[in-house]
């Protein structure tokens, strides 16, 4: 948008030189690109956003100035010289949606010819071509008020009706650039009663262009669709003041006023009369109104303004403004100004003119709320006990193969790919087993003597209703190695190692319901009776699958979002003993089939209040121990915190648990 220092000073008395003036629109928000002294003039470049049609005219960024210096806009409201008549021409809006307002005001007896000098050194000044007094006439108020408007020769139209209509399949038209374009559906076109004379909002037709012999004209300002001007626009491949002002949004309210304002230089310049004018449509806006608060408006821009400049700000910008209430203003906004919508749309407008670097520079007071995160602890604390239980972490893909997933012999049902990359990847995992299991493979193949390694991450579940449920997976397999004074060590990986982990575990996460039942090769782990996870031994099928030889594989898998639900966090200090206690061993052979857990349960309910604590101290299978059974030793710890026991005490207590163990497990006590 191109506007000269001189034009702005018909609307705003400027007392600033050009290039302060240039300065000061670029910090209220309206880039001056360039400033050029030109003809005893200085030409100002503008980069007006998208979001403000009403920059597109001289009278726009007129009021931007007068708001920036604290000026007075002079208001440039034409008249026409006698009442005009309304003709017999008839104006027909066939869609209200594509054309909102429609005016035709014919003038004859005009005189055509060259411009007069001032005129066609504005145009020429912001680069616009001159061609003749009527057409420079009609650019001369499109810059100056926004509004796009056209001349028709009159003698060259069916004469008695426009009609604003959609182009028919197959119509044509010759434009003003000299071009013969095809047409369609999606072209809106103006009409007379034969044929398409003008492409709406976007160029004239040749046929009924203002030549000199014009005598009498139609003098059109309308209001369009910008979607369907810009439509049409794309589509023929033309651009021109008009569309891209319509494509942005005209001002309705200016169309009468751009189209009197066109009427008086004409009048001036022309030599003409004016007849008739006519519309359809709406001529008049609803304008809205937003409420603002004053002390809303500081406390959003950190700077104190007083409420006189708030409100004398605002209508300098064309807003009316009424004081509401006390500190609140009810601010009328202009048809200009369909992008306020809100409060804070108008301190925006109160911050730009106020001056962005004139409000104080502050920090935020911000006031982090910290909540925590229940899963994201719950996955930390979980992996500091595996990497301190001697685990390694993995991470597996999250797709799959259903041939190993059957081999598992899980019974879940995957969430299949719909076009998967490869057959390796062609379901989500609905396990972590899988992926462990070609882990556990992929490290025997690199010679490891002893594997175990563990993974949390989601899993996918459920066919119809998919969701995601993160789970915890282990996997160990091998033989392990260390020294002791005794010589060297090897212990195996079995379902026992698996077993003193999830305690470990439960122990930390302070869980104590829960029970493991063992199933042959494999158990469930149930908290509570809710089952959250299971242990198993892959089977060979799998193993072959893997191709894993002479190993035997032992995984768990635990449901971390179930889990979470048993948890407690909160952590209570217990003293140390102020007291000695006494260690009682009892050994024993116990049946195969007899939970061990249920032992140990029994014996703590029967030892209250003395028996402290119970622990298995030997766990043995050999020639000593008769087949179908296993050694067992276990140690009661009695103590009390108010007094040191005596023997007499504990005696009592030791022997009803060992005859309990003898009634209801049968054991042999050794």
């Amino acid at each position: 948008m191109k506007v000269t220092y001189n034009w702005l000073k018909e609307f705003v008395d400027i007392k600033i030189p050009a290039k302060q003036l240039a300065d000061k629109l670029t910090m209220a928000g309206l880039e001056v690109v360039s400033l050029e002294e030109k003809a005893g003039d200085f030409v100002l470049e503008i980069e007006i956003t998208s979001n403000r049609p009403d920059w597109l005219s001289v009278l726009g960024v007129a009021r931007e100035v007068a708001a920036i210096t604290r000026r007075e806009l002079k208001a440039k409201n034409p008249k026409p010289k006698t009442k005009t008549a309304k003709g017999n021409l008839r104006i027909e809006i066939e869609d209200k949606r594509d054309c909102l307002c429609y005016t035709a005001r014919i003038i004859r007896g005009i005189k055509v010819g060259p411009s007069p000098e001032w005129l066609r050194k504005r145009l020429e000044l912001v680069g616009c071509r001159s061609v003749n007094n009527i057409v420079d006439i009609t650019n001369y108020a499109l810059l100056e008020l926004g509004e796009p408007l056209h001349a028709f020769d009159l003698d060259k139209l069916n004469p008695g009706k426009i009609v604003v209509r959609r182009a028919k399949a197959g119509e044509k038209i010759a434009t003003l650039d000299g071009q013969v374009r095809s047409l369609n559906n999606n072209v809106l076109v103006i009409a007379d009663k034969a044929k398409a004379v003008a492409i709406a909002g976007v160029m004239g037709g040749k046929e009924t262009e203002v030549t000199l012999d014009t005598r009498n004209i139609l003098l059109e300002a309308a209001v369009f669709n910008p979607i369907v001007v810009r439509r049409c626009r794309q589509a023929l491949g033309l651009q021109s003041e008009s569309s891209y002002r319509f494509e942005r949004g005209v001002d309705l309210g200016m169309v009468e006023q751009a189209s009197l304002r066109a009427a008086q230089l004409i009048r001036e310049y022309c030599f003409t009369q004016e007849v008739s004018f006519n519309s359809s449509g709406l001529v008049k806006c609803k304008e809205g109104s937003v409420k603002l608060g004053m002390a809303r408006a500081t406390e959003v821009l950190g700077a104190n303004i007083a409420p006189a400049k708030i409100k004398q700000t605002l209508s300098r910008l064309g807003f009316a403004v009424k004081q509401k209430a006390k500190n609140i203003l009810d601010v009328g906004v202009p048809s200009s100004r369909p992008d306020v919508k809100l409060e804070v749309d108008l301190i925006e407008e109160l911050a730009r003119i106020f001056g962005y670097e004139r409000i104080p520079v502050s920090l935020p007071a911000v006031k982090p709320r910290v909540t925590a995160n229940v899963k994201r602890a719950l996955t930390s604390t979980v992996k500091e006990i595996l990497v301190g239980l001697g685990l390694s972490e993995v991470i597996t893909y999250s797709l799959t193969d259903k041939l190993t997933l059957n081999s598992l012999g899980l019974g879940v049902q995957p969430i299949e790919i719909l076009n998967p990359l490869s057959q390796e990847q062609e379901v989500l995992r609905p396990t972590l087993i899988s992926g462990l299991g070609r882990a556990v493979s992929l490290n025997f193949n690199q010679k490891q003597e002893y594997v175990a390694i563990f993974e949390i991450s989601n899993i996918f579940l459920g066919e119809n209703k998919p969701r995601e449920e993160l789970t915890l997976g282990i996997a160990l397999s091998g033989t392990k190695s260390f020294l002791l004074e005794q010589g060297r060590v090897k212990d195996e990986a079995s379902f026992l190692n698996l077993k003193g982990i999830v305690e470990t575990i439960f122990a930390r996460l302070g869980i104590r319901d829960y029970v493991l039942h063992n199933q042959g090769s494999s158990a469930e782990i149930r908290i509570q009776d809710e089952k959250v996870g299971q242990m198993l031994s892959l089977s060979s099928q799998s193993l072959d699958r893997l191709n894993i030889k002479n190993k035997n594989v032992f995984m768990l898998e635990l449901s971390l979002d179930k889990v979470s639900a048993f948890t407690r966090r909160d952590k209570k200090f217990i003293p140390l003993p102020r007291y000695p206690g006494i260690a009682r061993d009892i050994s024993f052979i116990l049946k195969e089939g007899f939970s061990v857990q249920a032992i140990m349960v029994l014996l703590k309910e029967k030892g209250r209040p003395l028996l402290s604590e119970v622990r298995i101290t030997d766990y043995y299978k050999g020639r000593q121990i008769p087949v179908g059974y296993r050694g067992l030793t276990l140690s009661c710890f009695y103590s009390s915190n108010e007094r040191t026991l005596a023997e007499n005490e504990i005696q009592p207590t030791h022997e009803l648990l060992c005859a309990e163990l003898v009634r209801q497990f049968g054991v042999k006590l050794r």
